[in-house]
């Protein structure tokens, strides 16, 4: 999928075009001036809604959170926007945000403006124009090297030095999804609540405090046809902590063709071990950042924990009948696999 393919805005994520024409006239006026702004949406992403704004030969790109209810400390378009007004000074991957609107009036719901960036999310193939290996390859390299990069920017020189609370964050972070968990699941799992006394029980000593993205994955990346990563989206959950638990999220979203996760994953996900092993991926985070990694498995699992809730999530609001996107569906599986996938490797097995 290239950023060039939107299409119509589903009929039940679909706002008053009108009114936000209007307030994007009113309030970023040197960015949509005076022409027709039309609207149209990019439909890859399960959660946060994206649309594309197009005034003239200028395009935007709007978000902002899905309908119905959304857990607490996720979706927060306040947060995204704060982060992306000023990371990307020093951090070029990161797209520059304009503006945000908390009147939920608008359009909904709060969201907030940022640049257009141009490539290929990868998602489900990958881009015709990489033509064969070295471009993956060249993307593997790419997403262990931006995730250093990040974990290296100094968060006080971007003024977010008071961004999240780093103390006892693992702690937090497994108690949260816990409840996230509990107000989602749609029937009993015992392999989660194993699970989550497992991780609760055993949290490591923070490895140093960094800026995270805490969503650092693939596709919500964007890549150029030589594979070099041009921008990393979808940061309204972007806090700082434990730089482990970034590494671990990118580790779980690695798949194996051969491994669990792929059962969940399938398609959705192209898996980048052919490219490069988990074990040469964590060497050379290593080598990137000099973290020690010692506690790598309690981290691989916590993300493997945490996206069985995330996908439960998603599938939540599909079986409300929150969005009629059928990709979701066959997400009700998720999470007695990826729970047991998380104790295997919490017990030493293969790093799936």
């Amino acid at each position: 999928m290239t950023a060039h393919d939107t299409a119509p805005i589903r009929e039940e994520e679909r706002f008053d075009e009108a009114r936000v024409a209007a307030y994007l006239r009113d309030h970023v006026p040197e960015l949509v001036g005076d022409a027709d702004i039309t609207f149209d949406q990019f439909p890859g992403g399960a959660a946060n809604l994206t649309y594309r704004a197009v005034a003239g030969d200028a395009e935007l790109v709007l978000r902002r959170a899905p309908l119905g209810e959304v857990a607490k400390g996720g979706h927060d378009m306040a947060r995204e926007h704060r982060v992306l007004s000023r990371l990307w000074d020093v951090f070029p991957e990161a797209p520059r945000a304009y503006h945000y609107c908390a009147d939920s009036d608008v359009m909904g719901k709060p969201f907030f403006v940022m640049e257009r960036r141009h490539g290929h999310v990868v998602r489900t193939e990958w881009p015709a124009s990489f033509g064969g290996d070295a471009p993956r390859r060249r993307v593997c390299e790419e997403l262990v090297d931006t995730l250093g990069a990040l974990h290296r920017v100094e968060p006080a020189a971007v003024a977010l030095d008071d961004l999240g609370r780093p103390d006892g964050f693992v702690d937090r972070q497994v108690a949260g999804w816990a409840r996230r968990w509990e107000a989602a699941m749609t029937r009993e799992v015992p392999e989660m609540e194993t699970l989550t006394r497992r991780l609760a029980a055993s949290v490591p000593e923070p490895e140093a405090t960094t800026i995270l993205h805490n969503d650092y994955k693939l596709d919500n990346t964007m890549v150029s046809d030589r594979g070099e990563i041009v921008a990393v989206f979808d940061w309204d959950m972007a806090t700082r902590g434990d730089p482990l638990v970034d590494f671990g999220t990118l580790l779980a979203y690695w798949v194996d063709r051969e491994g669990p996760s792929h059962t969940v994953f399938g398609n959705r996900v192209q898996p980048l071990t052919p490219y490069m092993a988990k074990t040469e991926v964590i060497d050379r985070y290593v080598a990137v950042t000099g973290f020690d990694v010692t506690h790598i498995r309690y981290f691989l699992a916590l993300a493997y924990y945490r996206i069985a809730v995330i996908l439960e999530q998603i599938y939540t609001r599909y079986a409300r009948g929150q969005t009629s996107d059928e990709r979701f569906a066959q997400f009700g599986s998720a999470a007695p696999l990826l729970a047991d996938t998380a104790r295997g490797v919490l017990e030493g097995g293969t790093l799936v």
